[in-house]
């Protein structure tokens, strides 16, 4: 069977949504030997991070372009069974769609984006979502407000976990304090955040938290590390950064790639992941698999991933984030403790797993009678 996947997000630095489809494209080429596989690309270097085996389509990195001429004619030409999308799909498809819906927080947040991508999100998504075969989304949480928010039938929205890269190990951590020292050009324990500088991350409620623990506890000589890539959002951080007495100890590295990435959760004493919607929350398995204690907000889909396994905090509560924060830095044993169980719980969500299960959906959909058959050892919960 032949089947397309639009991987525009290759390249991008679109985080979740590029981590995505690239683990999913290498594990589709491990795990299906039969299949044929496209992806629609719209970077001229992104091939080189693609699968030998899966041939590469360039397509309009504008958007108009690429959804209302680029994708439609491709398929035409390519005629695969079907076409997998994340969030929106073509304006017209001869195919059966599959859509990736991480999360619909434009829906019940609009105000964490601008006005003009919430407005186009809530046009687009809504067309596709009644559109597709099937509706694939990372959690529990994530598929209850999708079925809340369109009136579709709810056996086609089917509940697909990520995985966390192998990529993301256990390093030796003094030599990945030394590596992230040379980027920063500083030295000393860290506290560590990653996702884009965007609201509804709550990085100044990071930033407030981490002020309030150091004043209180002034023989803590931690600093705080803001990863992600800058964005509309980032003057008002910066801004905050800037008339905090802590100003001296943030650091904003940007984006980073998952090489860089790896060291930075393998050197810091604690991740802390405050957002206030997440649909899955990668980052969180990420940081568990480096054998770093988490301390992570209790709400939408965050503890369906951490569980037991990280302290679960109001991410409204400035305090209470706080408290988590100072408990695990003062309490050695207890970090010790969550390290284990993070490693544990980061070992049951696997890419194989996830991309097995995502071609089960593509057999079906393409009316396959042919089953996918799981690897071996493969794990997710």
């Amino acid at each position: 069977m032949r089947f397309s996947v639009d991987a525009h997000t290759i390249g991008c630095h679109l985080t979740g949504n590029e981590v995505y489809i690239r683990n999913l494209l290498h594990q589709f080429a491990r795990l299906d030997a039969a299949g044929e596989f496209i992806a629609y690309v719209s970077k001229s270097e992104a091939p080189a991070v693609v699968p030998n085996r899966i041939r590469t389509r360039l397509v309009s990195e504008n958007p108009y372009k690429r959804l209302g001429w680029d994708l439609p004619a491709r398929v035409r030409r390519d005629q695969p069974d079907l076409l997998h999308v994340q969030y929106t799909g073509p304006v017209f498809c001869r195919v059966p769609l599959v859509v990736s819906v991480h999360d619909v927080s434009f829906l019940e947040y609009p105000q964490w984006f601008t006005q003009y991508r919430a407005m186009q999100l809530r046009m687009t998504v809504a067309r596709t979502v009644r559109k597709a075969a099937a509706v694939l989304t990372p959690s529990e949480f994530s598929r209850d407000s999708i079925l809340r928010h369109y009136k579709i039938d709810g056996s086609k929205v089917i509940v697909t976990p990520n995985g966390v890269s192998a990529h993301f190990r256990q390093i030796d951590r003094s030599l990945a304090l030394a590596a992230v020292e040379r980027k920063l050009k500083a030295r000393g324990p860290f506290v560590l955040t990653v996702g884009d500088l965007q609201p509804r991350k709550n990085h100044a409620g990071l930033l407030r938290a981490f002020e309030s623990v150091m004043r209180e506890h002034p023989q803590l000589q931690h600093r705080l590390v803001f990863v992600g890539k800058e964005t509309w959002y980032s003057k008002d951080l910066h801004r905050a950064v800037d008339a905090s007495s802590m100003r001296g100890r943030v650091h904003f590295a940007g984006f980073v790639d998952d090489r860089d990435l790896v060291q930075f959760y393998g050197a810091c004493d604690l991740f802390v992941y405050p957002s206030f919607y997440e649909g899955f929350g990668l980052p969180i398995l990420e940081a568990m698999a480096c054998g770093r204690a988490v301390a992570c907000s209790g709400t939408t889909a965050m503890p369906e991933v951490a569980d037991s396994a990280g302290i679960l905090f109001n991410p409204y509560s400035v305090p209470e984030m706080a408290r988590a924060m100072r408990d695990v830095l003062l309490d050695p044993q207890l970090r010790v403790r969550l390290e284990r169980l993070g490693a544990q719980r980061a070992s049951l969500f696997s890419w194989e797993r996830a991309a097995s299960r995502t071609l089960q959906v593509y057999q079906r959909v393409a009316g396959s009678k042919q089953p996918v058959t799981e690897v071996a050892g493969a794990r997710a919960i």
